[in-house]
């Protein structure tokens, strides 16, 4: 299979390496949460930054709060990724923004909790809808544009350690999702190799955002005593910054010859 040539960056100094300057980067998903911590992390590495979320007010406030934190452009805008025509659009108004795309990361995902004899079809199918559909869409529509601007790019999927294990009880369509996502990530990388594009899946564990605290809570309440909070190795829960800093590196040149792997930001728990 012919493959582009990518940069070796041997002689860069880490601070270039590291540097996003330049570059514009969508993030689904990203009005809050782990989305906006990756948003902020991205636009402070120098990269303009479109913040695409189903709740269009929330990616419009993230916009603004990164548009006062960082130098970076910041657009937000509404975008259903279980809707390949919002997609689209959404990826043509970042180009219209800011000249192109060069870094996308699909971070949006749902994770309602039902016991498998009482999921209903309809909760099965919203739930690979958003987590396995809406990678694809997203990679898709990314891969098209960085393709076609002929410089390549990088792809990060926020796939979760349920990407690598079974989870809590209740979870068997979220499991399903991210164990497919993971598959998606390394097919992925050998298609788009040749048009010089990364991929990468980031695997956090449970991190305190506003979406994970309102399961815990639907599941019977927030404890430090809970499992998923007792198996770190760190001597602490994670933050949404701890994971944000993983994408980072996946994105930037740090990272080149890296592509079809899953980073495991778990604090140790999935050993």
């Amino acid at each position: 299979m012919s493959t582009t040539a990518f940069d070796d960056a041997s002689s860069v100094a880490v601070a270039n390496l590291l540097s996003l300057k330049g570059r514009r980067a969508v993030i689904t998903g990203g009005g809050q949460g782990l989305g906006k911590a990756i948003a902020m992390r991205i636009a402070e590495a120098g990269a303009d930054v479109v913040i695409a979320d189903l709740n269009e007010d929330l990616a419009r406030q993230a916009a603004v709060d990164i548009s006062e934190r960082y130098s970076a452009g910041a657009l937000g805008l509404g975008m259903d990724v279980t809707d390949s025509l919002s997609v689209s659009r959404a990826a043509a108004a970042a180009v219209a923004e800011f000249g192109g795309i060069d870094i996308w990361v699909n971070n949006a995902g749902i994770f309602p909790s039902m016991p498998v004899l009482q999921t209903p079809d309809c909760t099965w199918d919203d739930v690979f809808a958003v987590n396995t559909r809406g990678v694809f869409n997203g990679s898709r529509e990314a891969a098209r544009h960085m393709n076609a601007q002929g410089s390549g790019g990088a792809i990060i999927n926020i796939i979760s350690t349920a990407g690598f294990t079974g989870t809590a009880p209740g979870l068997s369509a979220y499991v399903g999702s991210k164990h497919a996502v993971q598959g998606m990530t390394k097919q992925m990388a050998l298609e788009f190799a040749p048009m010089g594009i990364r991929v990468l899946g980031v695997a956090p564990t449970f991190v305190p955002t506003e979406g994970n605290m309102a399961a815990a809570r639907l599941a019977g309440g927030y404890s430090q005593d809970m499992p998923v909070m007792t198996k770190s190795l760190i001597g602490r829960l994670g933050t949404p910054d701890d994971i944000a800093r993983v994408v980072l590196f996946c994105a930037s040149d740090l990272a080149t010859i890296m592509t079809g792997s899953t980073l495991l930001a778990d604090a140790g728990q999935t050993i």
